[in-house]
């Protein structure tokens, strides 16, 4: 009895072929494994599609199985010329492992550069309308229109914003942000009249160059005012308020002066609402001339 279940163990049979070891680049080779003798044991092996290395294109893979016989068949195709192996493949038969041989397979390359490239069929000359060309293209032509469409709102979004940015309520109102930051920081309480002026002065001609274009910014004081006579850009009430702080915030710079705190309280008052009334007067202005 022992004697026959040993035999029966080692009667399976593994075996495979290989129809071709040497392929043309796409030729179709053919890899097959049988088991004979099987006496109805299960075999697992490598999934569907997967048996086979890398550069085999596996096309087909196909598994018989009877009580007695196990047969898988696999074509393939290799796509490199090159020399390829294929390594000893494992077939696990009820719980024991048996190997295939490795075979090793040269694909060549047989076009020649004297292969002459012809059709099938000739060449039919299709006449295209308008509608054609429509499908072909439409696309392409969709595409180009949305871009223009994004690129005109880009502007026109740029533009507003560079208007609003530098609309006269918008500046208006930043400027009196910044000259109630210097109210808090109790300069003329203090009696620090030279940092008070520097940096009214400051805000000032800042508001100035924004607000009216005018290079306040880098001008002297003696030339701003005259720039501003000339220009006519401020109104009389508040060239005036200009021209006296400015040249007080000068005489204060230099230590030629030393003004009150009434002085100073007068100052910052005349300045902020100079700021405050500029808007309307630019927008008066704006009507007047029909810009």
């Amino acid at each position: 009895m022992g004697l026959f279940l040993s035999l029966a163990v080692c009667a399976q049979t593994l075996g495979s072929r290989l129809d071709k070891t040497t392929l043309a680049l796409g030729e179709v080779g053919t890899y097959t494994v049988y088991i004979s003798g099987l006496l109805d044991k299960e075999v697992k092996a490598a999934p569907p599609n997967e048996l086979l290395p890398y550069h085999f294109e596996e096309i087909s893979d196909s598994v018989s199985v009877t009580p007695e016989r196990y047969e898988r068949i696999v074509t393939f195709a290799v796509f490199e010329e090159g020399t390829y192996h294929i390594p000893a493949l494992e077939f696990d038969i009820d719980g024991t492992i048996q190997k295939t041989i490795p075979y090793e397979v040269e694909v060549i390359n047989t076009a020649t550069k004297e292969d002459e490239i012809s059709d099938i069929r000739n060449n039919k000359t299709v006449e295209l309308k308008v509608l054609d060309y429509w499908q072909m293209y439409k696309w392409y032509i969709i595409a180009f229109i949305a871009l223009i469409i994004l690129i005109i709102l880009f502007v026109l979004a740029r533009n507003l914003s560079k208007k609003r940015k530098s609309s006269p309520v918008l500046m208006t109102n930043k400027t009196l942000k910044e000259l109630d930051q210097l109210r808090k920081k109790k300069f003329i309480e203090n009696g620090d009249y030279r940092s008070f002026y520097v940096e009214l002065i400051d805000i000032s001609r800042n508001f100035i160059t924004r607000q009216y274009h005018i290079p306040a910014d880098v001008l002297l004081t003696d030339d701003l005012i005259a720039v501003i006579r000339e220009t006519n850009s401020i109104v009389p009430e508040n060239e005036k308020v200009v021209e006296e702080v400015f040249l007080r915030g000068d005489m204060v710079k230099f230590a030629k002066t030393f003004p009150s705190e009434t002085t100073m309280e007068k100052d910052f008052n005349d300045i902020r609402e100079f700021v405050k009334k500029s808007a309307k007067d630019i927008e008066a202005e704006q009507l007047r001339t029909g810009v």
